[in-house]
């Protein structure tokens, strides 16, 4: 498709949206922006857009993007938390490298549809969801993760699904890495009901 002449409003207006809002837009909240689809659909066929998952575009003049699956999960699914190994990697506590991005849900909640990236969905009760969590800026999009203590009493609590050696791993290496908050750590146990299985490895790292 040639490209229209970049003096026209509608593609001006677009842009500019666009990049107030971070340089990442959804469908929906382009149209809800002013933004007509065709207009949309010209800027990506141009090569003003690229496309970062179905119905995600942000502007390709702003470069690489520093971790484009969170992105894509913060802007597809703004409700998710990020949690367990993907969190572990955010946080650089773990030499894993997440296969899918893991995230927390509530209960009841409808499982999201995501053609790319990949997600493994856990579903935690109102108390533990609501704890704990930070939020952060990538690439101008609010990508909400829990905080390393959290993410530590998380991973304990689904220690069968992750196995132990990923668990004690990340200890070790937030031990290592961040400072060692005991009461954090025994407070998120608290929330996560894995007090008893916890305290031990804790006691045993101070």
């Amino acid at each position: 498709m040639a490209k229209p002449s970049t003096s026209s409003s509608a593609w001006h207006k677009a842009l500019m949206t666009i990049r107030e809002l971070g340089g990442i837009i959804r469908t929906t909240d382009a149209i809800q922006a002013g933004i007509h689809p065709r207009t949309l659909y010209q800027l990506r066929d141009s090569g003003e857009l690229e496309v970062l998952s179905r119905g995600v575009y942000r502007l390709t003049a702003q470069g690489d993007i520093s971790d484009p699956d969170l992105v894509i999960v913060a802007t597809r699914v703004p409700q998710a938390i990020i949690c367990l190994v993907s969190a572990l990697a955010f946080h650089e506590i773990t030499t894993q490298i997440p296969h899918a991005v893991s995230i927390a849900l509530a209960k009841g909640s409808e499982t999201p549809r995501l053609d790319y990236p990949p997600l493994s969905v856990y579903r935690f009760s109102e108390a533990a969801l609501k704890e704990g969590v930070e939020t952060h800026q990538i690439d101008g999009i609010s990508v909400k993760v829990y905080c390393p203590e959290k993410t530590l009493a998380d991973c304990f609590k689904f220690r069968n699904k992750l196995g132990m050696d990923i668990v004690l791993e990340a200890l070790k290496l937030y031990k290592a890495r961040k400072k060692f908050n005991l009461g954090e750590l025994i407070r998120y146990a608290k929330v996560c009901r894995v007090e008893k299985v916890m305290r031990p490895y804790l006691e045993a790292t101070l």
